[in-house]
């Protein structure tokens, strides 16, 4: 029996290949209409431009995403994706705290912190807020799929670190927003809404500001 070559094995079927290719042309398409859109706004954000950065034929971008509202739709909802996946794995350092409890939440609110002033994260908030009385529901889109999401998995590190003693016994629902306001609140006035950077150790400092108060509330007498 004869087998076929390596390369004609490992070359995928005709329809794989053209299915990752519409996958990939597709990302390309929603990551050129994030700069795009961040750059100009909704309203002064052409499609042509957006297949220019993309390297598509505007024709394309109608294939894939219909009209521009549908492209701007979807281009949020996947940003919200990406900076969800990115604080998730901040959150997961939790799992594992390790033997200093308050190095490792100092160390997981300044990630968090760092994660809300990229730029990435900068204008996503001001495309959202700055379209909320055109496209109201993207709010609860953006939210849903960043702050809801975050916090529950938040929650649910803290309950886990609450049963197996290196927290006091609470509702964890509510320790994971109260952990959240205490680094968000200060950065957004420190940052001037997002319009001011501010520098690491300005970052550090709200960090281990929020987790001396988060634990004073809910550490146990040994963390303190």
């Amino acid at each position: 029996m004869r087998y076929g070559s390596q390369m004609a094995v490992a070359t995928p079927p005709t329809g794989q290949s053209a299915s990752r290719g519409r996958i990939d042309k597709r990302q390309a398409i929603l990551d050129a209409a994030f700069v795009v859109f961040a750059r100009r706004g909704y309203a002064q954000a052409g499609v042509q431009e957006i297949a220019e950065v993309a390297g598509v034929a505007k024709p394309t971008i109608y294939n894939h995403l219909n009209d521009k509202e549908t492209l701007f739709r979807h281009t949020l909802a996947a940003v919200s994706d990406a900076v969800l996946a990115e604080n998730l794995a901040v959150v997961e350092r939790l799992r594992n705290p390790g033997a200093d409890l308050r190095a490792t939440l100092e160390d997981v609110a300044y990630r968090l912190i760092r994660s809300c002033c990229t730029e990435q994260s900068r204008s996503l908030r001001w495309l959202t807020y700055g379209q909320v009385a055109q496209f109201p529901d993207l709010m609860d889109v953006v939210v849903s799929r960043t702050s809801d999401q975050l916090g529950d998995a938040l929650a649910d590190r803290l309950a886990r670190l609450s049963l197996s003693g290196h927290l006091r016994a609470s509702d964890p629902a509510i320790a994971a927003e109260q952990f959240l306001v205490l680094i968000t609140g200060p950065m957004e006035g420190r940052t001037r809404l997002g319009t001011r950077k501010v520098s690491t150790a300005e970052m550090h400092a709200v960090a281990a500001a929020a987790v001396d108060t988060f634990l004073r509330a809910y550490g146990t007498p040994e963390i303190h």
